[in-house]
C-alpha cells in the first residue's frame, strides 16, 4: 500500500455507479412485485452493497482499511435495466472511490446471481466511479490553483549557526523547494541569526514586498529560541488555528511536537508562518497547512469587494 502517513483527514465521498440489464420484461416485473423466488433481490443486494464496502480492503490488496462514516444504495428501474448507485462517504486521508465501486459491483453481482433462475440472458455493464470530492487536490481544484500561482513568497531561515556558516541548512531548502513544487512564486532564502531585532527587521524590510512568510527555526524552548517573541508583537491579527492545526498534526506523529511555540497570523497584509528548524518538522507542518492555509488571501480577497 502507499505511504498515507503525511495526509491530513478530511470529508471524503464518492459515488460509483453498474447498470444490470435483463432480457425480459417480466423478469423485471416479478423485482417490482417481490416474486422472485429467491427473495426480495433489491434488499438483499442492498445489504451485500452495505458488506462490500465495508469489506473493500479485505479484498483489493492495495486499499486501506478505512472508518466508512455513510453508506446509500440506491436504485434507478427502468423496463429492462436496474441502475444502481452506491455513495459512501469518510473522514479520513484517502478517498472511498474503490469502495464505491466494489459496492456497485458486488451489488449487481447479487442481483444476477438471484436473478438468473429466471432470465439466462442478464448483463452487468458500466461499472464506473460517477464522481469523488474531498482532499487537498479537491480543494485545490475548487478555489487554491489560481491564488497559489499569482502569491509570492519569501522563506527565512532563523538559526545562529547556520548563518555563521557553521551549519548547512537542510530544511529551509526543503520547504523553499516543496513552495516551487507547489508553483509559487518563491524568493531566495534569507539567513539570519536567532536574535530578536534581527528577525523583526526582515519583516519590515521585506513584509511589504511579499504575501507570505514563512520562518524556520527558533520556536523550541532553547534560550536562543526567540522566533515567536520577535513575531508576535507584530501580527496585526493572530491566526490561531493556524499553529493549532500544526501541532495536532505533529502530535499525531510524535509526542514533542507540544513544545512548539509557533505562531501564525497577519502583519498588515502579509501572512506570517513560523515552523520548527528540523527538517522532519518543517515538513511535517507544510503536509499539515498546504494547501489550505492559503486559503487565507481567497477570504481576504473577497472582503475587498
Amino acid at each position: 500500500m502507499i505511504q498515507i502517513t503525511h495526509k491530513s483527514n478530511s470529508l471524503r465521498k464518492a459515488v460509483a455507479q453498474a447498470v444490470l440489464k435483463v432480457s425480459k420484461e417480466s423478469t423485471m416485473k416479478a423485482v417490482i412485485q417481490r416474486t422472485v423466488p429467491k427473495g426480495d433481490v433489491l434488499e438483499f443486494a442492498r445489504v451485500a452493497g452495505l458488506f462490500a464496502v465495508k469489506k473493500t480492503s479485505d479484498v483489493i490488496p492495495d486499499c486501506h482499511p478505512l472508518p466508512v462514516e455513510f453508506t446509500q444504495v440506491s436504485y434507478e428501474l427502468t423496463e429492462l435495466e436496474i441502475r444502481i448507485s452506491v455513495e459512501v462517504h469518510t473522514v479520513y486521508k484517502t478517498g472511498v472511490e474503490v469502495e464505491a465501486m466494489h459496492g456497485a459491483s458486488v451489488v449487481a453481482l447479487t442481483l444476477y446471481d438471484m436473478l438468473k433462475p429466471i432470465d439466462k440472458g442478464i448483463e452487468i455493464s458500466n461499472i464506473r466511479l460517477i464522481s469523488k470530492k474531498g482532499g487537498k487536490s479537491d480543494a485545490m481544484k475548487m478555489s487554491l490553483e489560481k491564488i497559489i500561482h499569482e502569491r509570492k513568497v519569501m522563506v527565512v531561515v532563523c538559526s545562529d549557526s547556520v548563518s555563521q556558516g557553521l551549519a548547512e541548512d537542510k530544511a529551509g531548502v526543503q520547504v523553499h523547494a516543496r513552495l516551487v513544487s507547489m508553483g509559487m512564486q518563491v524568493m531566495p532564502i534569507v539567513t539570519l541569526p536567532d536574535q530578536l531585532e534581527a528577525i523583526q527587521q526582515a519583516i519590515h524590510a521585506y513584509g511589504s514586498e511579499v504575501d507570505l512568510m514563512l520562518f524556520v527555526g527558533g520556536t523550541g524552548l532553547s534560550h536562543r529560541d526567540v522566533t515567536p517573541e520577535a513575531i508576535r508583537p507584530l501580527l496585526t491579527r493572530e491566526i490561531d488555528g493556524i499553529m493549532e492545526t500544526a501541532r495536532r498534526y505533529g502530535q499525531e506523529r510524535m509526542p514533542f511536537a507540544m513544545l512548539s511555540r509557533g505562531v501564525a497570523g497577519m502583519v498588515n497584509e502579509t501572512l506570517v508562518i513560523t515552523m520548527p528548524g528540523s527538517t522532519k518538522g518543517a515538513m511535517e507542518t507544510m503536509d499539515a497547512l498546504f494547501p489550505s492555509v492559503m486559503h487565507v488571501f481567497a477570504v481576504k480577497d473577497g472582503q475587498k469587494h
